[in-house]
């Protein structure tokens, strides 16, 4: 019951929040805000979504930072 009244002040908090700030922006240079913009409980439709990559960009990441960190550090790199 209790994280049901956070969500349900967090609604309303957020909403006031929202419109305040959406009055105050430029409407040239930024959308409107949304009440999910200030609400903490409101799930980011991209968060823990996982970023699709190639294994080349992985490679590209892991090993190639790896070869060249060991080669600044003076050491010798074969592959």
């Amino acid at each position: 019951m209790a994280e049901a009244r956070q969500r349900h002040d967090w609604s309303i908090a957020s909403s006031v929040m929202a419109l305040l700030a959406s009055v105050h922006r430029d409407p040239k240079k930024r959308r409107a805000f949304k009440p999910s913009d200030f609400d903490p409980f409101a799930r980011k439709a991209d968060a823990g979504q996982p970023i699709p990559a190639d294994v080349r960009v992985l490679k590209d990441v892991f090993i190639r930072k790896t070869a060249e960190t060991d080669i600044e550090q003076g050491g010798s790199h074969e592959g």
